[in-house]
């Protein structure tokens, strides 16, 4: 399994979602989450936006799902006009103090780079990024770096155990058992 977050490269964050747009008039904001399930965003108090490269802490005070998204309060933010100058920004989370995972999770911010190997050992190219589906999760790998086989985009699905035999972190490679024709 991976969890949702997305990096930005040479980065000490993570981004797990941004703030939309203003909701009613008291201050609220609407929020679109990168998280897993999409609420899990709401579970961390303390939050770092992003505006340009301008970063300010941010205390969540309350959220909550609104129809099918979510909507958030924020201290300090207690009128439209200032949740309409907070619209556009990134939600970050340092990735130092994001909950540890089990030994065969995963955060997406870990696996985009990975160089991607056939068990063959034939390079597929490296995960550019990943996306849900409701089956399962699907890694986008582009730029095959053998010569041997065609180097264009691939969608392969993130299913431990079948499609991916081994995640070598330190290592950058992520091992698969994928022909390289599809």
């Amino acid at each position: 399994m991976s969890e949702h977050a997305q990096a930005q490269p040479a980065d000490d964050h993570v981004v797990l979602g941004k703030l939309t747009s203003p909701y009613g008039v008291k201050g609220w904001l609407k929020v679109y989450s990168y998280t897993s399930p999409m609420d899990g965003i709401l579970d961390y108090e303390a939050w770092v936006l992003r505006q340009g490269s301008r970063l300010t802490r941010a205390r969540l005070l309350q959220g909550r799902r609104q129809g099918k998204g979510l909507v958030a309060r924020l201290e300090g933010v207690d009128s439209r006009e200032a949740a309409e100058a907070l619209a556009g920004a990134e939600i970050l989370m340092p990735k130092a103090e994001l909950p540890e995972l089990d030994a065969d999770d995963y955060y997406w911010y870990q696996l985009e780079g990975l160089a991607v190997v056939t068990r063959e050992g034939l390079s597929l190219g490296r995960i550019d990024h990943l996306f849900e589906t409701g089956a399962n999760d699907v890694m986008v790998v582009k730029g095959a770096a053998d010569e041997r086989i065609e180097s264009r985009e691939r969608l392969l699905p993130f299913l431990p155990g079948d499609v991916v035999l081994e995640v070598d972190l330190e290592g950058g490679v992520m091992t698969v058992d994928w022909d390289p024709e599809f």
